[in-house]
C-alpha cells in the first residue's frame, strides 16, 4: 500500500480499452491531502489529460470512477462513489454521485480509484478483483437493462452498468449500481461510447485506520446525531426527498409548466405525503445509512424503488401531470433503461412548450401524458421524435428555437426549483460548474424555503453564502458521504418550530451575513481551526486518515475543488457568458409586474466573481490560485 494516512487503499488503477493495457495511475500522499478524494480528485485527474476542447465520445475522454477515504469505512451514509467525465451534454466536466454499492467494493478490490481511457472495438465488461483485472465480453448484456445486467454480472461484489439508453449514447444516460443512479451529466452515455457495458468490482482487501478506537467513538456520535435531528432522523426516513414538495408550493419554488411559474393547484396529488399514505411499501437505504430516505413502491406488481423529488417536480407538475401511480411507473422505466429522470422531464416539458408555440410538431401536450411511455422507450433507443428528445433542450433549442424558455445551463437540465421564488439557487445554477445542478450550485435553496426561510427574492448576501455552501458541499462529497449528512449542520430546534421568533431571527440575520460570511470564505483555517460539533465529518476524517482536519481545512479543500473544475472547464472553452440563466427567468416576473419575482442575474454574478476572488471574466485570478495551490 503506497500511503502512510488510512481510509485510503494506496492504489489508483488505469485501463485503456484501446490497448487493454492496466497499470497503476499516479497518486501520492501530497495528492491526497490536496485533494482528499472523490470528485476532487477526479477533477485533478482530468486536468492532468484534458488540454483543450475535447470530443466527450472520443478516445481522449477519460471516464474517471473514485471513491473517497471514509467511503466503506463504516462513517454513517459512506457508500459514496463519483465517476467525472467531459459531459456529453454540456462538453465541460461533470460529476455525478452516487449511493450504490459499487465504491464499497472497488476499494475492498483494493483501489481508490479507477481511470477509463480509450475505446473498445466490441462490447466488453471489466471485472476487477484485489487478484486480477479482466476484460470480459459483454455481447451477451448488450441491450438489457440496469437490473438485467446486474443479475446476469451474479451477486458478488458491486457493479456499474448501463442500459439501452447508455449504448444509443443518449446524451443524459445514466450509470447505475443497484438501483442507485450516477444520474446527471450523460455519464452513461460516455460510457456506452466506450462500448463498456459494465464494470464489477470485489476483494477482501482490509481498510487501515489512523485510530480505530477513536473513529468507532466519533461515528457513534455522528449516527446519534443524525438520528436525533429532525430532518434525518425523522423527515427523511418517513417522506424521503418528496417531503420537501409542499414547502417548494408554499414558497413559489416548485418548477410548474416548464417553469412557466411556481406553483400549482394539484401539487398535493403528488407530494411526499400522498405517497406514503397510498403508494409506500417502506422505506430503504443505501449501504450503511442511517437515514434510509429511499422509497419502495409497486409497480406492475413488482416492489421497486419510488421517486426522488426531483423526478416528482419535473415528470408531475413540470409537465401538467397529477398522476402519482404514473410517475412511479415512468421512474421506473427509466432506471431500467438507464436515463436521467431530471434531464428527461426538462427536456419534455420543453419539448411540450415547443409544440404549444408551432415551433415542433412532435405530439406532446402539456397534460396529456399516456404515450409518455412509449416516448421513454423510443428515447432510449432513439427512435422516431426519442431520436431528438435523446440530444437534450439545448439542442432542440438549437434546431427548433424557444432559447428562452429552454430550461438549461451550459447545456444541463435545471433541477425542480423555480428560481424566481429562490434567487441564491438561480445564482448558483447559473455558476455551478456542471451546469445546471441544484447541488453543485451550493442548494441555497435550502435556506430559501427549504429548511430555513430567509427572504429569497432578494440578492442581499446571496453570493457569499453561496459560495460557503459549494465550498461545503464539495468538500463533504469529496470525502466520500452523502450530502444529506449536511443537514445537520442546521441546529434542529430552528427547524421544529419554523414559526418561531428564533427561526424568524435567525433568517432575518441570514440576510445581514454577507459580510460575515465572506470574511470566513477568505480565511477558512484562519477561522475556522476546530472540529464543528454539527459537522462530525472533519473528526471522522482525521480519526480515519491521519491527516489534520478541521472544518476550515475541509472548507478550504472544497474551495480547491470548486475551483480546480472551473480551470478546467476555462480550458474546455468556458467563458463567463455562459453563466447565466434562460431570460423566462431572468426577464419575465413570476409574479405579473413584481420586479423582485425575477431573478438579477447580471447582478448576483458580478458580486458572487468578485467574492469568488473571479476577474470580470469568470477566471480565477492569480492570487486565488496561489491561496489554493493551484498556481
Amino acid at each position: 500500500m503506497s500511503t502512510h494516512f488510512g481510509g485510503y487503499m494506496g492504489k489508483v488503477l488505469r485501463v485503456d480499452l484501446t490497448t487493454r493495457e492496466v497499470r497503476d495511475y499516479p497518486w501520492t500522499d501530497s495528492d491526497r491531502e490536496l485533494f482528499l478524494g472523490g470528485k476532487i480528485m477526479a477533477a485533478r485527474i482530468l486536468s492532468d489529460h484534458i488540454q483543450g476542447p475535447t470530443d466527450p465520445y472520443s478516445e481522449q475522454n477519460l471516464l474517471v470512477f473514485t471513491t473517497g477515504p471514509l467511503t466503506g469505512s463504516g462513517a454513517p451514509s459512506s457508500a459514496r462513489w463519483n465517476v467525472s467525465t467531459v459531459s456529453p451534454m454540456t462538453g465541460y466536466i461533470a460529476s455525478s454521485n452516487c449511493g450504490g454499492s459499487f465504491g464499497f467494493h472497488l476499494k475492498r478490490a483494493g483501489y481508490d480509484g479507477l481511470v477509463v481511457a480509450g475505446k473498445a472495438d466490441q462490447p466488453v465488461w471489466l471485472d476487477i478483483t484485489d487478484e486480477k483485472v479482466e476484460f470480459r465480453d459483454a455481447g451477451f448484456l448488450w441491450g438489457k437493462t440496469t437490473s438485467e445486467t446486474q443479475e446476469l454480472l451474479g451477486k458478488q461484489g458491486g457493479k456499474a452498468v448501463i442500459g439501452p439508453a447508455g449504448e444509443n449514447m443518449v446524451r443524459y444516460a445514466s450509470i447505475f449500481s443497484q438501483e442507485r443512479a450516477a444520474g446527471r451529466g450523460g455519464m452513461g452515455a460516455v460510457m456506452g461510447s466506450k462500448k463498456l457495458k459494465a464494470v464489477g468490482a470485489s476483494g477482501k482487501q482490509p481498510i487501515h485506520f489512523a485510530d480505530r478506537e477513536k473513529n468507532a467513538e466519533a461515528n457513534k456520535k455522528w449516527i446519534a446525531l443524525l438520528r436525533n435531528h429532525p430532518i434525518t432522523g425523522k423527515i427523511l426516513p418517513e417522506l424521503g426527498t418528496a417531503n420537501l414538495l409542499r414547502r417548494m408550493q408554499r414558497h413559489n419554488i416548485l418548477a410548474t409548466r416548464n417553469f412557466g411559474q411556481g406553483s400549482w393547484s394539484d401539487y398535493d396529488l403528488v407530494s411526499g405525503e400522498r405517497m406514503a399514505e397510498y403508494h409506500l411499501i417502506k422505506n430503504t437505504g443505501c449501504l450503511g445509512c442511517p437515514i434510509r430516505c429511499g422509497r419502495v413502491v409497486e409497480v406492475g406488481g413488482k416492489n421497486v424503488k419510488g421517486p426522488e423529488l426531483e423526478t416528482l417536480g419535473l415528470l408531475g407538475p413540470n409537465l401538467l401531470n397529477n398522476d402519482l401511480n404514473k410517475i412511479c411507473e415512468w421512474n421506473y422505466l427509466l432506471d431500467e433503461l438507464g436515463m436521467d429522470t431530471m434531464s428527461f422531464g426538462g427536456t419534455l416539458a420543453f419539448a411540450m412548450e415547443l409544440q404549444e408555440k408551432g415551433l415542433w410538431n412532435c405530439g406532446l401536450e402539456f397534460g396529456k401524458v399516456d404515450q409518455i411511455p412509449q416516448v421513454i422507450a423510443d428515447t432510449a433507443c432513439r427512435r422516431g421524435i426519442g431520436a431528438l428528445l435523446a440530444e437534450g433542450s439545448k439542442r432542440l433549442a438549437e434546431k427548433f428555437g424557444g432559447h428562452a424558455f429552454a430550461m438549461h445551463v451550459k447545456g444541463l437540465e435545471l433541477a425542480a426549483y423555480e428560481p424566481r421564488g429562490a434567487m441564491g439557487q438561480g445564482l448558483g445554477y447559473a455558476v455551478a460548474n456542471r451546469g445546471g445542478c441544484h447541488l453543485n450550485s451550493g442548494y441555497m435553496v435550502f435556506m430559501e424555503g427549504l429548511g430555513l426561510a430567509m427572504n429569497g427574492t432578494t440578492r442581499r448576501s446571496k453570493a457569499a453564502l453561496a459560495i460557503m455552501m459549494q465550498n461545503l458541499m464539495e468538500g463533504v462529497s469529496a470525502a466520500g458521504t452523502c450530502l444529506f449528512t449536511a443537514y445537520a449542520m442546521i441546529p434542529g430546534f430552528l427547524l421544529d418550530d419554523r414559526k418561531s421568533l428564533l427561526s424568524h431571527s435567525t433568517n432575518v440575520i441570514l440576510g445581514l451575513s454577507g459580510p460575515a460570511v465572506q470574511v470566513l470564505n477568505v480565511f477558512q483555517g484562519w477561522m475556522a481551526p476546530f472540529h464543528n460539533p454539527l459537522l462530525p465529518h472533519t473528526r471522522a476524517l482525521e480519526t480515519l486518515t491521519g491527516m489534520k482536519m478541521s472544518f476550515g481545512r475541509l472548507l478550504s479543500t472544497g474551495e480547491r475543488g470548486f475551483n480546480l473544475e472551473r480551470l478546467l472547464n476555462i480550458r474546455l472553452g468556458l467563458t463567463g457568458q455562459e453563466d447565466t440563466l434562460p431570460t423566462r427567468l431572468t426577464e419575465e416576473c413570476q409574479q405579473p409586474g413584481k420586479e423582485y419575482t425575477r431573478v438579477p442575474i447580471r447582478e448576483l454574478k458580478k458580486d458572487f466573481y468578485q467574492k469568488r476572488g473571479w476577474d470580470m471574466n469568470g477566471i480565477p485570478k492569480k492570487r486565488t490560485l496561489k491561496r489554493l495551490s493551484l498556481a
